[in-house]
């Protein structure tokens, strides 16, 4: 959505209403995904014509905005309904309902910026590190991988999930041995792979070896401790909420072949989500 679209749906346009197809075409999301945010409660339409199609207006865009903030920091979309809710003063058009709307903006900027600081440091580690390689200098271990803690986000994760949550984490990855680092690597790639070459074979994402590709997909997410539904019956909400973010977000796209393939793995992990909800 472009700053005078955002601003024509938030203050010109109070009576404007925004169809399905246009609002996945502005976010970049599917109209599939959001009809799937009607099911589960957390974005119902303004209104439905008599035809069925979903209507959007002013309140859905802002409403819709912070789940897909919400979204690409990971949480499930139980953990992001709750907090809408719990932060829902008024309606998002009246004075305290704006206000609220913009507290809560304010909180996910913040998040939004210490992540763009972690990339930038990352960015200059790895340029650092090309500079080195070309000018034949010595690589220096104390620079080569600044931001790229994997305790970085312990803040983050602590408020989602909880101080347990972290811990288990930590303490999974702390433990791992060297060959059980790269194993699990190893295990990620494969995956990976796995997944760009059913898309690149034409697989339907509901066909039998897309669902088997998502079996394994949802059974290595759920594998990692501290994650939602380790250990026990997988959350589907966080999958379908990760599923979105494949495509959504860049670096992930690039993980399955391109925006092409992160498709189909969000659509084929949707499909999964369908048939296991409930």
């Amino acid at each position: 959505m472009t700053s005078a679209q955002h601003g024509a749906a938030a203050h010109g346009g109070a009576d404007r209403e925004w169809s399905i197809q246009e609002v996945a075409r502005l976010t970049g999301t599917t109209s599939r995904t959001l009809r799937h945010y009607d099911d589960v409660g957390l974005l119902p339409p303004s209104r439905v014509g008599f035809n069925g199609y979903r209507y959007y207006d002013a309140d859905c865009l802002l409403r819709l905005q912070r789940i897909l903030l919400l979204r690409g920091l990971g949480l499930g979309l139980p953990a992001i309904r709750e907090a809408l809710d719990a932060s829902a003063t008024g309606t998002a058009a009246s004075a305290p309902g704006r206000a609220a709307q913009a507290r809560a903006l304010d909180a996910h900027l913040g998040v939004l910026r210490g992540e763009q600081e972690r990339l930038a440091r990352q960015i200059a580690s790895v340029e650092r590190t090309i500079t080195t390689l070309k000018g034949g200098g010595d690589l220096m271990a104390d620079t080569m991988f600044d931001g790229f803690d994997h305790t970085q986000h312990k803040d983050e994760v602590t408020e989602r999930w909880g101080a347990d949550a972290y811990r288990a984490r930590d303490r999974w990855w702390r433990g791992l041995g060297d060959e059980e680092r790269a194993a699990w690597k190893a295990r990620v790639r494969e995956l990976g792979e796995d997944w760009a070459a059913a898309a690149a074979a034409g697989e339907s994402p509901a066909s039998e070896r897309a669902q088997a590709l998502a079996a394994r997909h949802v059974e290595w997410l759920g594998s990692v401790p501290g994650t939602p539904g380790a250990g026990g019956a997988p959350d589907t909400g966080y999958i379908a909420g990760l599923a979105d973010l494949y495509v959504a977000d860049e670096r992930f796209a690039a993980n399955y072949g391109g925006a092409e393939g992160a498709g189909f793995v969000r659509d084929a992990l949707l499909e999964w989500v369908r048939r296991h909800d409930g």
